[in-house]
């Protein structure tokens, strides 16, 4: 055999293992097929984290998706960058923070010019549908094929029930392509009015330390947690519907919390308890099972992962994400140094913008009309009915003015200094403000100046951006800040 033979045939041989490496994203592990794999990603609403079990929740029951987890991936430290439905939807689906995507606010909409999970995925492929409470807009940026099955109303009361048939349908279509499916179900979204309060005695519920303890509060968290397992019975229903369309085995299934829940301090913040959300990844022969990974993910990185999996090449400046396939293979143990988020309170109350930068250890917060006041419509306000939205609210207020500990959660909420910096490893609901601590000042300079350079990347004007005016515009599709290009 000539040497000029013999090197050919070993690079044949390197390249050939070098593909095949690649290409396993996009196959099925087990059998190896060159179809790229199916995707399903099922999504809760408004359930903050910690409440699942999964992360320490004390009351909740979840057999579903405890299940799931112990078959696949566990991310400790998964982000959104905005606790809102529409922002974080947004973000997902498109793989851009709200600043970039346009969505920055709660019921506005993307710039017309963005591209989605549908532009992206069918490009390669795939069938791309959504089943379930879609609230982003316009069409025209995420035009998923509509699957029915699950309500698309999450104040409707009660939920309606949800139906497999759409999904089944969708997910055992006999065709040569791959599908990706969405399922946003609408629970535990307010009202609170699914499942078996029974279960969940109010007088026996073990409530976070975020959560004033009045006994309006716990009525209402028994009503939550009721909820919580009804969403966990759907998440059992989808997974069984999956495993009957024979796709089990070559699918990846995502399953996420979205953001906090409607208590205060969680949905519409930038704590702890708003941003981060539950991501549980199960892939059949790709994905270890029963394993957690410390690695800091963020909704943008979703869809330059889904791109990654199925073997093509990531679009270079098209996202703000990046993709944590090398996570889920176990080939990487970090993904970011940094999880970013802002908060614009329009229209959901009067302008009160937060931003806030965390390295998964600390957490700092800038609080930019530290001498407003902080009010959110919704869980403070009254319905059109003439009655509390939720009525336990009123009773942190009477009761303030007799228990130190609720005084100082109804101050935490309305009233915030201009930063704020938590040991959110230590301390997860985010209660002991470091903020003046001599001995932390340089972590606090450090995040700050992070903090600074993100917003300057997304052409973030900070305080300006929370205007009506910014807002009407964004509704209009005529957005007044255009994030320079990088």
């Amino acid at each position: 055999m000539s040497s000029r033979f013999f090197m050919l045939l070993v690079i044949g041989v390197v390249l050939s293992f070098l593909s095949a490496d690649l290409m396993m994203a996009g196959q099925d592990g087990a059998k190896g097929s060159s179809k790229p794999p199916n995707v399903l990603i099922i999504m809760a609403d408004d359930c903050t984290y910690n409440d699942l079990p999964l992360y320490g929740g004390k009351n909740a029951k979840t057999p579903n998706i405890n299940k799931l987890a112990s078959e696949g991936l566990l991310f400790e430290r998964a982000y959104l960058a905005e606790a809102m439905c529409q922002p974080c939807r947004s973000e997902l689906f498109t793989g851009k923070y709200p600043m970039s995507n346009g969505c920055a606010w709660n019921h506005s909409s993307s710039r017309p010019s963005i591209k989605s999970v549908p532009h992206y995925l069918r490009e390669l492929g795939y069938r791309v549908g959504l089943s379930g409470k879609v609230h982003v807009k316009p069409a025209s940026v995420y035009p998923f094929s509509m699957v029915q099955g699950f309500d698309v109303n999450c104040v409707r009361n009660p939920t309606r029930s949800h139906n497999l048939e759409g999904i089944s349908k969708f997910m055992s279509a006999d065709t040569k392509e791959s599908f990706c499916l969405v399922v946003a179900l609408v629970e535990p979204h307010v009202p609170w009015v699914m499942g078996d309060p029974s279960k969940y005695p109010p007088e026996k519920i073990m409530l976070p330390p975020n959560i004033a303890d009045t006994k309006k509060t716990r009525e209402a968290f028994s009503r939550y947690l009721a909820e919580i397992t009804y969403m966990d019975m759907q998440v059992g229903d989808i997974l069984k519907a999956l495993d009957k369309s024979g796709h089990a085995s070559d699918t990846l299934v995502l399953f996420t919390s979205e953001q906090g829940s409607q208590f205060p301090g969680c949905k519409w913040t930038n704590w702890d308890t708003g941003v981060h959300t539950a991501l549980v990844a199960r892939w059949p022969g790709v994905v270890d099972a029963g394993k957690s990974s410390d690695a800091l993910v963020q909704y943008a990185d979703i869809l330059p992962t889904l791109i990654d999996v199925t073997g093509a090449n990531v679009p270079s400046n098209g996202f703000d994400g990046k993709s944590f396939l090398p996570v889920l293979m176990g080939k990487k143990k970090t993904h970011r140094r940094y999880v970013y988020g802002t908060h614009n309170n329009l229209p959901e109350g009067p302008s009160y913008p937060v931003r806030t930068v965390s390295d998964g250890t600390f957490r700092y917060l800038r609080n930019l009309k530290s001498q407003e006041i902080y009010i959110e419509k919704h869980l403070m306000g009254w319905t059109g009915k003439g009655e509390l939205n939720n009525p336990y609210w009123a009773t942190w207020v009477r009761e303030a003015s007799s228990n130190a500990n609720t005084y100082e959660l109804v101050k935490r909420y309305m009233h915030r200094p201009s930063e704020q910096l938590y040991h959110t490893e230590k301390d997860p609901y985010e209660l002991n403000d470091l903020a003046r601590a001599e001995n932390h000042a340089e972590i606090k300079q450090r995040l700050s100046r992070e903090l600074d350079h993100w917003m300057r990347s997304q052409g973030d004007p900070g305080s300006p951006q929370d205007t009506q005016e910014a807002l009407s515009a964004a509704r209009k599709g005529k957005h007044l800040y255009i994030p320079p290009s990088r």
